[in-house]
């Protein structure tokens, strides 16, 4: 799985260390499902403080297309997490309705040797 790290912000970028790690520890289950990862992190107003750190994760599955979550708190921990839990839920939630379709599409399932439909 390929991963990348992008912000224009000095002090987010001081984060990238973390965030790549972070990344790769809650997609370690789920790597299969994932070509790509793009992690974002941006200061929406800049100096001003305020509820304005943005993460911003983009997924390239096979299945689902390219998904996009953002997650916007105080600080840049927090918003990283917050991003991550919810790809995780997303991306599991999805690998599940995937096997579920093969299920009743009758892929991915075997039958037994001599018992024919």
């Amino acid at each position: 799985m390929q991963m990348l790290f992008e912000s224009l912000d000095p002090k987010a970028a001081s984060m990238r260390d973390l965030a790549l790690r972070r990344l790769q520890f809650v997609l370690r289950r789920l790597r299969g499902l994932v070509s790509r990862a793009r992690l974002r992190l941006s200061d929406i107003n800049g100096p001003r403080g305020g509820v304005d750190k943005r993460c911003q994760i983009e997924l390239a599955t096979a299945s689902a297309g390219t998904l996009v979550i953002s997650a916007t708190t105080r600080d840049w921990r927090s918003a990283i997490d917050s991003a991550l839990a919810r790809a995780a839920r997303l991306l599991l939630r999805q690998g599940l309705r995937d096997r579920a379709t093969a299920r009743q599409t009758g892929r991915g399932t075997r039958q037994a040797p001599g018992l024919e439909p």
